[in-house]
């Protein structure tokens, strides 16, 4: 399918469609779903869940997993790549003893909801800790907390929580402002970038379906988790943490080349992080698993975080899907996180094609 026809087809204008063309796909493939359905509902009431998809013999040796949803309302862009996927005929063209499979929707009430987070209001992607140490601290954020939530989005209370950002600002660069905002923190649970206080419904989730497909058992895994957000815009930058020296960082650079980049190398347009999914999936499958983040940018970071405020105001002050204020916030939400026009659709289409096709490539050479 060229790609202008398929830009216009994969993506969807809200969750509940997006989830019904990824099923329709995988009935007229024949592809087994198994869908986990979460105990919480949509604004308009619908069933959320998330919706895996196994494409390939069940005795592969090496899998390449697609992850959209991570952060909710990011999913347009995952799911609109898996879906183009499907429907451009990759299932029909797997290398032997490989399989991929389709995580749809891993945060389906944050794509519904418009919304990064989950429905405890914690971000997936620093949900994975042992909860059982203590909890990393983040002083940084601790100072901005009160002002990056103000009592109010708007009016006398915003204006001088802006007025506080913007002077602890004056003497710091973008990546200390960065670290202290979004590299997680878990002490302020209607704040950004809060990683809960345990494992949520959407990490415990992924965990079931790693289980049920026995990747543990599967001699290689790779992981392509699809975020938005950050970078230039409609560039699909592959970010990764595997550990320095590792068999796993080699994997990762014989697969995608030069494009990697690496926060902990300063290559990257992101930074440090704690609780991310890729260490979850490495504790739970070992050195066989890479993972890797491919980061779509989207609107300047600033516009970026400004819908994180509005969004955290919201949830702490309770989902309405009436109200007028929260329907601008969701609004603002969605065109930080998905542009949704025609050059940056087709753009992250025809990134996230090759870089499956990369990925495949790489597991087929081993088949």
């Amino acid at each position: 399918m060229d790609i202008d026809r398929a830009s216009r087809l994969c993506f969807s204008p809200d969750y509940a469609t997006a989830r019904a063309r990824f099923l329709d796909a995988c009935r007229v493939f024949g592809i087994a779903v198994e869908s986990h359905e979460n105990p919480h509902r949509g604004p308009a009431g619908e069933v959320l869940a998330t919706d895996a998809a196994w494409i390939g013999p069940r005795d592969a040796r090496h899998v390449v997993a697609m992850i959209s949803g991570t952060h909710g309302v990011e999913g347009f862009c995952g799911g609109g790549a898996q879906l183009d996927w499907l429907l451009s005929g990759g299932a029909a063209a797997l290398p032997p003893r490989t399989a991929v499979l389709l995580v749809h929707a891993v945060n389906p009430f944050g794509w519904a909801w418009l919304s990064r987070t989950t429905e405890e209001n914690v971000d997936l992607n620093r949900n994975w800790v042992d909860f059982s140490t203590p909890l990393p601290r983040n002083e940084g954020y601790d100072e901005l907390a009160a002002h990056l939530v103000p009592a109010a989005i708007e009016g006398p209370a915003r204006e001088a929580a802006d007025a506080a950002l913007a002077e602890w600002r004056r003497t710091r660069t973008l990546q200390q402002w960065l670290r202290a905002v979004s590299s997680g923190q878990y002490d302020h649970p209607h704040g950004l970038f809060f990683g809960g206080t345990g494992p949520t419904w959407a990490r415990r989730t992924e965990e079931a379906i790693m289980d049920h497909h026995h990747l543990a058992a599967r001699d290689t895994v790779t992981v392509l988790d699809m975020h938005t957000g950050l970078g230039p815009y409609g560039y699909g930058e592959p970010i990764s943490h595997m550990p320095q020296g590792s068999e796993a960082r080699e994997r990762v650079m014989a697969t995608w080349g030069e494009s990697v980049t690496e926060p902990a190398r300063g290559t990257s347009v992101s930074t440090i992080r704690r609780g991310l999914s890729a260490f979850g999936w490495r504790d739970r499958l070992g050195e066989r698993c890479v993972f890797v983040t491919f980061e779509f940018g989207t609107r300047s970071v600033d516009e970026v975080i400004d819908s994180l405020r509005g969004d955290c105001w919201a949830r702490r002050n309770g989902l309405d899907a009436g109200d007028p204020v929260q329907r601008r916030l969701r609004a603002a939400a969605r065109r930080a996180f998905f542009p949704d026009s025609q050059d940056w659709n087709e753009l992250v289409l025809a990134r996230s094609r090759q870089v499956m096709r990369q990925a495949i490539a790489w597991a087929g050479a081993r088949a």
